[in-house]
């Protein structure tokens, strides 16, 4: 296979910087490392950490953590991957294997975890290398702007949800509706659990009519308070599931949990303030999930391709942006359709594909 010398990407050169656009020398796979051709990259709210350098991973450096392409060079004492396979890859971007939590079989929660797009390049671009141990296969079958976000957003709320050991029938309620909550909604109820969607907008207009389409038992508006009580004159919930970026309201839900409840925090909200007492009472605990590794990667894809999630995304001209790659075809980029209130964290996982520009998305919804 003949590979181009030079290639473009779109990097933070500084903490705060915009993206730009550079074109820089094609480098070859190093040890471990797969080079990869991106057919599809993820743009998640969590970039931000990357511009603003929250995991150290130093700059210049190229986000982007959910992504998926062909392998095209192979680095040395690679086993199991070929030129010409499939790759996905998200958070997780490789390990060591020998700390305790990759001895526990816990390689996604290594006290070394590279990060993709965080302490190492990430997929915002032509190619990108990824850590061997790190890559997930992807079916040829699926399209690669529908599953980026699944290496990340899906794989987020399915993995936590697979091990959180609920019964079938429990009640998961799921707060926000943006790329992780509208996903969240679809695994649950295929997993076989009662659902209330909890969001921003009037009971029995199109949003309810939206998070039930996705699958949603029940619908809950947050706008009008007492989510807690609400959720208690549905039997309380076994699990609630925080998706929305903000630590408001979010003490409060513990109030709709039910006995033994658990409150899983998926998002990055800050700090909140929460009554230990009735957590005492009634054996409530507050949990989270780290994402996955590629083995899990591998088993949410299937998951989805099998029982049908539908990762909802609109395409749109780049060209709306300050700047854009230049292409023959021209360039396309997918946001998440859905319903923007900010407080769901719509709006906060863009995806763009070979035919995209991120760049562009970055500036036209002010992410950056």
């Amino acid at each position: 296979m003949t590979l181009p010398q030079t290639y473009k990407h779109a990097v933070f050169k500084s903490a705060g910087a915009d993206l730009e656009i550079e074109e820089v020398e094609l480098k070859l796979p190093s040890k471990g490392e797969l080079l990869v051709k991106v057919e599809a990259c993820g743009v998640c709210y969590s970039d931000c950490f990357a511009q603003n350098n929250v995991m150290g991973g130093g700059f210049p450096i190229v986000p982007g953590h959910e992504i998926i392409g062909r392998v095209v060079a192979v680095g040395d004492n690679v086993a199991g991957w070929t030129i010409g396979d499939r790759v996905g890859a998200g958070w997780h971007g490789g390990h060591d294997g020998t700390c305790g939590p990759c001895k526990q079989g816990w390689p996604h929660m290594c006290d070394k975890q590279a990060i993709n797009g965080e302490t190492r390049d990430g997929g915002y671009g032509e190619y990108c290398l990824l850590r061997a141990e790190a890559a997930a296969s992807v079916p040829s079958t699926v399209d690669a702007a529908k599953y980026a976000p699944i290496m990340c957003a899906g794989m987020t709320v399915f993995n936590a949800l697979r091990n959180m050991h609920l019964t079938a029938g429990a009640t998961v309620a799921v707060q926000g509706l943006g790329g992780l909550g509208h996903l969240a909604v679809q695994y649950a109820r295929k997993l076989g659990y009662r659902v209330v969607a909890i969001s921003r907008g009037g009971a029995g207009g199109d949003k309810e009519a939206f998070v039930r389409g996705l699958g949603a038992h029940e619908y809950i508006d947050a706008a009008t308070g007492g989510v807690g009580a609400a959720l208690k004159g549905v039997g309380g919930a076994a699990l609630i599931i925080t998706t929305a970026p903000t630590a408001d309201g979010m003490a409060g839900l513990l109030e709709g949990l039910g006995v033994l409840g658990k409150l899983l925090i998926l998002s990055v909200p800050g700090d909140i303030t929460v009554n230990t007492g009735a957590m005492l009472r009634y054996g409530l605990s507050i949990q989270s999930w780290p994402c996955g590794n590629a083995r899990d990667t591998e088993e949410t894809v299937q998951f989805t391709q099998l029982q049908g999630i539908d990762c909802m995304i609109e395409t749109f001209p780049a060209g709306k942006g300050q700047r854009c790659f230049q292409s023959d075809a021209g360039w396309l980029s997918s946001v998440p359709s859905g319903y923007h209130d900010g407080l769901d964290g719509d709006l906060l996982d863009l995806w763009w594909t070979e035919a995209g520009n991120a760049e562009s998305m970055y500036k036209y919804f002010g992410i950056s």
